[in-house]
C-alpha cells in the first residue's frame, strides 16, 4: 500500500527521478542570483525592474517544466522521425531572421525573430542547433547497418551541418562554432567511418576561412560579427600576453567585461558575500546572463559555485548512465548528444567568466536570464527523460543488449 502511495507520488517525474531532482534544485537557485543581477538592468541600462525581470524568469521556468514534462511523455521515437521535418522549418525561420532582424542598443541582433502580435522574440539559432543534432542522431541510426555512400554523407549529413552553420555564422559565430564541433562528435559517437568525419572537418575549416576572408575583406556579407569575434579574439590575447601593457588604456577598455567578471570571483572568496550582496553586479553588463557565474561566485563562494558544479556534473552522470542502460542505438546516441550539448555550453559559459576563452555570449544552462535557451534546455532534458522512461519499456519488452541492432533500430 505504501509503495502504491509512494508510485503515486512520483507519477509527475515521468522518468529518471535523480535527474528531476537535479533539475529542480538547479532551477529554484536560478530565481536567487537572477533576481540579484537583473537590478544592473534596472538601474544601469534603464530596462524595467527588479521584480519585472524575476517575474518574467520564474515564468520561464514554470513554463520549460511544462514542455520538459510534455515532451518526456512523447515516445522519443516519434520526435526523432519528425526531425527532418522540424529541421526544415528551423532553417526556413533562420532564413527569415536573417531579413527581418532587430537592432537592439545598437548592436545587430537579427540572431532573435519577433513573434507577430506579441512582445516576445526568440532565437531560431538554438532550436535549429537541437533539430540538427537529434537529426544526425537518427540519421546515423537508421543507416548504420551499411555502408553509407559519399553521396549520402555529403547529402544528409554534411550538407545540413554546414547550412545550419552558415545560416547562423553570419550573427553569432559562438554557436555556430559549438555546432560544428557538437556535430563533429555525434558523428564520432554515431559510429560514421573516420575518413568522412576527416574529410567533414577540412572541408569545414576551409570554408571557415573562405568565410572570414570574405567577411572582413568585402561587403558581400552585410551585417555580420565578423570583425565584433576578431575584436575580442584581439582582446583575449592582448591581456593574456605576457608583453603586454596592463596599463594599455585599450586594452582595459576592450576587456573591461572579463575584468569585472575576475573581480567579481575573486571578492566572493571561499564564503562568498551573501545572496544578493553582490557589489559589482551593477559595473559588471550581462551580469544576468552571460556572466552570471561571476555573480554566484562573488555572493555564494567557492563553497556555493561548487556546489552548482557537482549538481551540473551529477547531471552529466546521471544522462550517461542513462545512455548506457538504453538498449535502442538512437535512444543511447541521443542522450548522450544532449550531454555534450549541455556540457559544452556549461563549460564554455564558466570558461568566459574565468578568462580561460574569449567571451562569446554563451548562457549559463538552465540560471541565465533570458527564454530561448532556457526553453531549449528544459526541451533536450525533456528528451532526456523521454528516454530514460522507456528503458523500462525495452526491458519488459525483452529487448538485451545481445539483441541484433537491426532489431533494436526497428523498434526505435
Amino acid at each position: 500500500m505504501n509503495e502504491q502511495i509512494t508510485e503515486q507520488k512520483f507519477e509527475f517525474l515521468k522518468g529518471d527521478k535523480v535527474l528531476w531532482m537535479v533539475i529542480i534544485l538547479i532551477s529554484i537557485f536560478s530565481i536567487f542570483p537572477v533576481y540579484s543581477a537583473s537590478s544592473n538592468l534596472e538601474y544601469i541600462v534603464n530596462n524595467g525592474t527588479t521584480t519585472s525581470h524575476v517575474v518574467k524568469h520564474m515564468f520561464f521556468v514554470i513554463l520549460g517544466f511544462g514542455l520538459m514534462r510534455m515532451v518526456g511523455m512523447v515516445k522519443y521515437e516519434h520526435i526523432g522521425k519528425i526531425s527532418m521535418g522540424l529541421l526544415i522549418i528551423m532553417c526556413g525561420l533562420l532564413v527569415l531572421t536573417m531579413f527581418t532582424g532587430q537592432t537592439i542598443d545598437g548592436a545587430s541582433a537579427s540572431r532573435w525573430l519577433k513573434i507577430p502580435g506579441t512582445p516576445f522574440s526568440f532565437q531560431p539559432s538554438s532550436f535549429a542547433f537541437l533539430m540538427l543534432i537529434i537529426y544526425l542522431c537518427r540519421y546515423l541510426t537508421k543507416k548504420i547497418i551499411r555502408e553509407r555512400t559519399v553521396g549520402e554523407n555529403i547529402g544528409f549529413i554534411f550538407g545540413p551541418i554546414l547550412l545550419v552553420f552558415l545560416l547562423v555564422a553570419k550573427d553569432n559565430g559562438s554557436t555556430a562554432l559549438m555546432i560544428l564541433m557538437v556535430s563533429v562528435i555525434v558523428l564520432v559517437i554515431g559510429q560514421l567511418h573516420w575518413k568522412y568525419i576527416a574529410g567533414f572537418i577540412s572541408t569545414s575549416v576551409i570554408a571557415i576561412i573562405l568565410f572570414l576572408l570574405v567577411a572582413l575583406n568585402t561587403n558581400m556579407i552585410g551585417g555580420n560579427r565578423v570583425h565584433t569575434w576578431m575584436s575580442r579574439i584581439e582582446t583575449f590575447t592582448s591581456s593574456k600576453a605576457k608583453t603586454a601593457d596592463v596599463d594599455d588604456e585599450s586594452v582595459k577598455a576592450k576587456n573591461y567585461q572579463v575584468m569585472q567578471a575576475k573581480a567579481a570571483i575573486v571578492h566572493g572568496g571561499v564564503t562568498g558575500m551573501g545572496p544578493g550582496k553582490s557589489a559589482l553586479k551593477q559595473m559588471l553588463p550581462q551580469s544576468a546572463s552571460d556572466f552570471i557565474f561571476a555573480i554566484i561566485v562573488e555572493e555564494y563562494g567557492l563553497f556555493g559555485s561548487a556546489f552548482l558544479i557537482i549538481l551540473y556534473m551529477i547531471m552529466i552522470v546521471r544522462i550517461v548512465m542513462i545512455a548506457s542502460k538504453m538498449p535502442a542505438f538512437f535512444g543511447s546516441l541521443l542522450v548522450l548528444s544532449i550531454g555534450v550539448m549541455i556540457f559544452v555550453q556549461l563549460a564554455v559559459n564558466i570558461a568566459v567568466a574565468v578568462n580561460l576563452i574569449p567571451v562569446t555570449g554563451q548562457p549559463l544552462p538552465l540560471i541565465s536570464y533570458g527564454g530561448t535557451s532556457m526553453l531549449v534546455t528544459y526541451i533536450q532534458l525533456g528528451l532526456v527523460l523521454s528516454v530514460s522512461s522507456r528503458i523500462q519499456v525495452y526491458d519488459e519488452e525483452g529487448i538485451g543488449r545481445k539483441q541484433s541492432i537491426v532489431e533494436i533500430n526497428d523498434i526505435a
